[in-house]
């Protein structure tokens, strides 16, 4: 063989290796995560078809799985049963699983169907049940940072957490929908002032990390469909307008690709719900609204940071979960 044959080998060698290494480069700027909510809503019925998919979510590997709520019907009785049921379901999956609180878990429980009980007391139940530490549920967990352990003047709040992921900085909020818990009586206005100004702040925080250690984009995952009535951004009994208003502002200075996640009204969205005071559209916020209640079903999303829209989204159906006319009734 020839020096020059040699060299020639050698440096196709040096090639394939470097174009291995974007490649591989490329793969890891690249995952996956899948988000669902609101179910199983009929029980005993549904529990078959949540198991069904918890199944076809492993068998797909995501990095996580994101929860927005809902672990019930707003009738179903609010049983500590119901809870430990929940948090075992969703310690069954096999990769993590990050759980937001919706309103059917807590604010509703006041109801004759669901049983009567004290909200307030129910929202802690949840809380020294399903997060215990700062580790998500699902095997393996994940660490999370939560504001109770970061914001020592939120300490109660162990249900917002922040994680990342390949550039991208994922944000839990607690923010259900029966209006946020706001207007129901005095003790949840309280409540909902509360919550609301950590909700607030663990917004503001989420955008100040992510410029200062310059993320290619920011996940948010909540309960509330915060876009179900146009009224919900200026109307002042609104539980929805400050949120609302904060995501505006800090999206249009830091104009980096956002996605909101939220259930609550069923029926699978994906769009770009916010404008400015101006009413011009800001074109950097998507928002995915996940399938629930009748359709036990959930999305996939894909996350490229190669890609000016990061986002891809594939709906994850079950044929077995699908809903038939007589199964409606």
């Amino acid at each position: 063989m020839g020096i020059t044959q040699f060299g020639a080998i050698r440096l196709g060698l040096i090639i394939l290796a470097a174009q291995f290494l974007f490649a591989g480069s490329v793969l890891s700027q690249s995952f996956k995560f899948v988000a669902l909510g609101d179910m199983p809503y009929s029980q005993p019925a549904d529990f078959p078809r949540f198991e069904r998919l918890i199944s076809a979510i492993d068998t797909q590997k995501p990095a996580f799985s994101i929860f927005v709520g809902d672990t019930k019907s707003g009738s179903t009785p609010c049983t500590n049963e119901h809870v430990k049921k929940m948090a075992a379901y969703f310690n069954s999956f096999k990769a993590p699983l990050i759980y937001s609180i919706g309103d059917n878990e807590w604010t509703d429980c006041h109801r004759v169907l669901a049983g009567g009980y004290n909200p307030l007391e129910r929202l802690e139940y949840i809380r020294s049940t399903q997060f215990l530490n700062a580790n998500s549920l699902g095997k393996p967990s994940l660490k999370l940072q939560r504001q109770a352990d970061v914001m020592p003047e939120f300490s109660s709040y162990v249900e917002n957490s922040m994680w990342s992921k390949a550039g991208f900085l994922f944000v839990s909020l607690h923010i259900p929908g029966s209006n946020n818990n706001l207007g129901r009586d005095e003790e949840s206005d309280q409540e909902y002032a509360s919550r609301n100004k950590a909700n607030l702040a663990w917004i503001h925080r989420a955008y100040e990390v992510a410029k200062d250690k310059k993320y290619s984009g920011i996940i948010f995952a909540f309960q509330a469909d915060i876009f179900y009535s146009p009224d919900l951004a200026i109307n002042p009994s609104s539980g929805y307008k400050d949120t609302i208003e904060l995501l505006q502002e800090q999206s249009e200075k830091l104009p980096i690709p956002i996605l909101l996640i939220h259930g609550d009204s069923h029926q699978l969205k994906i769009d770009q719900p916010l404008r400015n005071s101006k009413g011009k559209l800001i074109e950097n916020v998507y928002r995915l609204e996940v399938m629930g209640a009748e359709n036990v079903q959930a999305v996939e999303i894909h996350v490229n940071a190669n890609e000016s829209s990061p986002f891809s989204f594939r709906p994850l159906i079950v044929p077995q979960n699908i809903s038939t006319p007589s199964q409606s009734k």
